[in-house]
């Protein structure tokens, strides 16, 4: 099947009438709102701007949690990314949506109208080719990602060691996602009756990647994000909500393999090493990222370039944190919309496009 039969207009219609039923059974023998958690940013965005959301309002809460990495990436790691844009000699490149994330002072976009040298990549092998095209300057790539992205910053590494490139160097930013998840899923505050997982991150580390969270005995169901996969992988959850035990089901075979990509993962493997690093919201999170392994610390920036220790403070009422958590709604936040908005982000929910702040301000302000 083509990626336009997934958002077949008539199909999702006839699968929506077909599946009506199901919603209004569930709901009524819970007696409330069936809780679905979304993992991802992309599902987040997906089911607001498609409309799937607003559909199935009447039957299911989709409760949102994490967003994108940018959101999730701790303030203190933030400021000291910012502290390396000072350093003499020094290029720090970056993604686009990392360019108006917020520090305690200042942000990437303010340093580079301050003349600081910063320039904005579509991937990490970008970076090291300014490496490669300035010898003189010292080339800092900020490796903000989920599983996703951490092969190809692996891979950069790789080559610049094998090149015997000096002068490129990443900070390692990489969170993994299922212990996070798992984090959730132990809050007793939450009562979670399914989750929807994230089909990239699932290409990466594939079904089994996710098989810890089976022990809490979840509906759980790996998503594609057009209209059909979002319905599909809901119907999939209701249908499981009853049973006493739980497989992680997979609804994006046709990119997600059981034991995902090996090749991408031997990489990761080969270049970084599980750490225990801060969330933003969670704090420190046991085995939950992945830091520049021994062989390959010279191309870590935090050991070879040093910078004054920056101090760092959240923004005063952000909810971010809470956010993140699936503990609070966007317009719970006092600045929500008023004061934070995607031109002048206040938290870093607000900045990408698949932050949680982001999509709610895009596509649903209009309940506020």
């Amino acid at each position: 099947m083509n990626l336009m039969s997934y958002r077949n207009g008539p199909v999702f219609k006839r699968l929506f009438r077909k599946a009506e039923p199901l919603l209004k059974e569930k709901r009524e023998a819970l007696g409330r709102k069936i809780n679905l958690l979304e993992v991802c940013g992309t599902h987040t965005e997906a089911f607001s701007k498609t409309g799937v959301r607003d559909l199935l309002a009447p039957y299911i809460n989709l409760v949102s949690g994490l967003g994108c990495p940018v959101s999730v990436t701790d303030q203190c790691d933030i400021d000291q990314m910012i502290a390396y844009t000072k350093c003499e000699n020094v290029i720090v490149t970056t993604f686009a949506n990392m360019m108006k994330v917020p520090g305690t002072h200042s942000n990437l976009y303010q340093q580079k109208l301050e003349g600081s040298d910063i320039s904005i990549v579509q991937s990490p092998s970008q970076a090291l080719e300014i490496a490669e095209e300035n010898p003189d300057k010292r080339v800092v790539f900020l490796g903000i990602g989920f599983e996703t992205t951490a092969p190809s910053i692996a891979q950069t590494m790789k080559k610049a060691k094998a090149q015997g490139t000096k002068n490129y160097f990443v900070y390692p930013a990489n969170k993994l996602t299922p212990p996070a998840v798992s984090s959730l899923l132990m809050d007793k505050e939450h009562q979670l009756d399914g989750l929807v997982l994230p089909g990239h991150v699932s290409v990466i580390i594939g079904r089994h990647g996710w098989q810890r969270l089976e022990r809490f005995r979840v509906p759980t169901v790996i998503s594609g994000f057009e209209p059909i996969d979002l319905l599909s992988s809901v119907v999939l959850l209701l249908k499981e909500i009853d049973k006493s035990s739980h497989v992680i089901q997979n609804n994006y075979p046709r990119h997600v393999r059981e034991f995902g990509n090996g090749q991408a993962k031997k990489l990761v493997e080969e270049v970084f090493e599980v750490h225990s690093p801060s969330w933003r919201g969670f704090g420190k999170l046991p085995d939950s990222g992945l830091t520049i392994h021994a062989e390959f610390e010279k191309f870590d920036v935090r050991k070879n370039i040093v910078t004054d220790k920056p101090m760092s403070r959240n923004v005063k009422d952000c909810r971010c944190g809470d956010i993140v958590k699936a503990k609070e709604v966007p317009f719970n936040c006092k600045l929500f919309a008023i004061a934070c908005t995607p031109e002048s982000p206040l938290g870093p929910c607000m900045v990408s496009s698949e932050g949680i702040c982001s999509s709610y301000y895009q596509y649903e302000r209009e309940y506020l």
